[in-house]
């Protein structure tokens, strides 16, 4: 076989190996990606549920403060 060839295979297997290796590396950062966007959407359903209970610990403050301003 000439040196032609030689080259041409050694550049096809080097390109094969570079795509799957990059193909690879896309995939795990996808997915790490997907952790983070997963975590911050748990947070966004929480927020709601926090917004929610510190209204109702602002009434019972403000209840305690009124309570506290009629025993004086």
């Amino acid at each position: 076989m000439s040196s032609e060839i030689w080259v041409a295979l050694l550049s096809f297997a080097g390109t094969l190996v570079g795509s799957y290796s990059g193909l690879k590396l896309t995939s795990y950062r996808i997915q790490q990606l997907e952790k983070k966007v997963e975590e911050h959407n748990n947070f966004a359903r929480r927020i709601p549920v926090l917004e929610e209970k510190m209204k109702v610990e602002e009434h019972r403050i403000a209840d305690l403060e009124g309570a506290a301003k009629h025993e004086k």
